[in-house]
């Protein structure tokens, strides 16, 4: 089984929003058990970085970086497919162009994105979406 995270699920997971973070934390735990594939973009763990540097400082961000690297997530790296397809979904979706590179991960990699993001909504027909909250 696999899952990808998007940056609201690992933002409410940082900042102990129950019962979301509670909901990650399980993940991570069968993750790091070998019974469940995490994967989170690239373009994601950057929006978490930054929206950390101006929540909690920049020395926050790069202690969240050290500890992503080791964490049993599979960090999906940026393709010209998989561009295009976020682009595509940005195009004809009114959602941010980072929560689309989220939701084409998802869309590409065939299992559900986990998040609590209402504005993912929009794309419930396209792919399995797995609420958090």
């Amino acid at each position: 089984m696999k899952k990808v995270l998007d940056a609201w699920a690992m933002l409410a997971w940082l900042q102990d929003e129950k019962p979301a973070s509670d909901s990650v934390q399980n993940f991570l735990n069968l993750a790091e058990a070998g019974e469940l594939e995490l994967e989170m973009n690239l373009i994601n763990v950057g929006e978490v970085y930054y929206r950390l540097i101006r929540s909690e400082g920049e020395e926050t961000a790069r202690a969240f970086w050290r500890d992503f690297r080791r964490m049993p997530i599979r960090l999906a790296g940026v393709t010209r497919s998989l561009t295009l397809m976020a682009a595509s979904l940005k195009g004809m979706y009114p959602i941010a162009y980072a929560d689309a590179f989220a939701a084409a991960t998802a869309k590409a990699e065939r299992c559900p994105l986990v998040t609590g993001d209402p504005e993912l909504n929009a794309l419930e027909r396209l792919i399995e979406l797995e609420w958090l909250g």
